[in-house]
């Protein structure tokens, strides 16, 4: 579950200072640290099936970065990979190693770009009403956490909007930004980050020896390259204010069957195997004779699983 909290009054930020001690990081908390760190790596580890590379990328980056009490600017990814592979809830399990109210921790923001900012000609609003919510948010929790969903359909003038939080600096409007996190999520990347898996599996070798290495750059260039999204030639990538782009590749038939059985432990079923099969047998896969890798990875399994029980 997610909280956003949408007011554009300056007094609606006000939090106790109780609030505070919401976070997990602290100056003095070396006991706190070390149950976060483990506790990222385990769920990243078991949770998120098929993704080593996000997996690595996020716990080395989150971890380093809330332990460093002065870092030089805000945190910011940028999550890529096709429907249902695991975006979303990489970053819900990021805000629950973090934040002692987890997912609904009144420092944890989530925007959908095609839900909360839905009207063009509404554009000078949307800017007004973000630009606050982020100042007057951080000016109470340094370490907030903001994360935009279909960032890739944003319009350019609240991309333009976000850029100056994102960059080094001491101090913006009198406040300090460079404790935040920033996290987008989109689906722009996707075609390049399987054909990259594509040509792994065709070539004989294991995904797990994909590295970053071999995706980021072809992938920062897809997405600003790409004419159908409103990445295309943003200054968020000219300018290098994305600290890493993680992608999240295709989802393959073993994974798909993990996500199943952890969706009906979630419900409180039993595990059934062959249920699961079932549901995976009337999906899509590709390539279409070998059947490898989901088509919407594991984004249908909730609401499709009682037909198949």
């Amino acid at each position: 579950m997610w909280v956003l909290f949408w007011k554009t009054k300056q007094n609606s930020f006000a939090f106790t200072t109780k609030h505070t001690a919401s976070l997990r990081h602290g100056s003095g908390g070396s006991n706190n640290t070390t149950m976060r760190i483990k506790g990222l790596k385990y769920d990243l580890e078991t949770k998120l099936y098929g993704q080593h590379v996000a997996a690595q990328v996020i716990l080395k980056t989150v971890t380093g970065f809330m332990n460093n009490e002065n870092p030089k600017k805000p945190l910011v990814l940028s999550f890529h990979g096709s429907t249902g592979t695991g975006k979303t809830f990489a970053s819900q399990l990021i805000a629950k190693n973090i934040y002692k109210k987890k997912t609904i921790s009144s420092f944890v923001h989530l925007f959908s770009v095609t839900a909360h900012f839905p009207h063009k000609e509404k554009i000078d609003t949307y800017k007004t009403q973000l630009q606050e919510w982020i100042r007057g948010n951080v000016s109470n929790c340094p370490r907030s956490m903001f994360i935009f969903d279909e960032m890739d359909k944003m319009h350019p003038g609240l991309i333009d909007i976000i850029k100056p939080y994102l960059d080094f600096s001491d101090n913006l409007d009198r406040v300090l930004y460079k404790k935040a996190i920033f996290i987008f999520l989109s689906d722009a990347g996707g075609v390049k980050i399987n054909e990259v898996t594509m040509k792994f599996w065709r070539d004989g070798r294991e995904r797990e020896e994909i590295q970053l290495k071999d995706i980021e750059k072809e992938l920062s260039q897809s997405v600003f390259n790409n004419e159908d999204s409103g990445l295309r030639h943003t200054s968020l990538i000219d300018k290098k204010l994305v600290d890493f782009f993680v992608p999240f590749l295709p989802l393959e038939y073993k994974h798909f069957i993990q996500c199943g059985l952890a969706e009906m432990a979630r419900q409180g079923l039993p595990p059934d195997n062959s249920a699961i099969k079932r549901l995976a047998d009337e999906l899509t896969f590709f390539p279409k004779e070998e059947r490898v890798f989901s088509d919407q990875g594991c984004k249908l399994i909730a609401n499709k699983l009682p037909f198949f029980i």
